[in-house]
């Protein structure tokens, strides 16, 4: 019966630890902008070479 005890008081620990982390990814932002990552997949990469000729032509002006 005492492991019970002990093991209803980590469980409680447990959840009050996870919602002290959620308000503070709440607090901080973590959550503020969730379209652009479901968005974020649709828009190609530059492929390094390109980045090189745009540097290149940078350069040269």
């Amino acid at each position: 019966m005492n492991i019970l005890y002990l093991l209803i008081g980590f469980s409680i620990l447990l959840a009050l630890i996870f919602l002290a982390a959620f308000f503070w990814a709440s607090k901080t932002g973590q959550n503020d902008d969730t379209y652009t990552p479901a968005v974020r997949i649709l828009f190609d990469d530059e492929l390094p070479d390109q980045k090189e000729e745009i540097k290149s032509d940078e350069d040269h002006t």
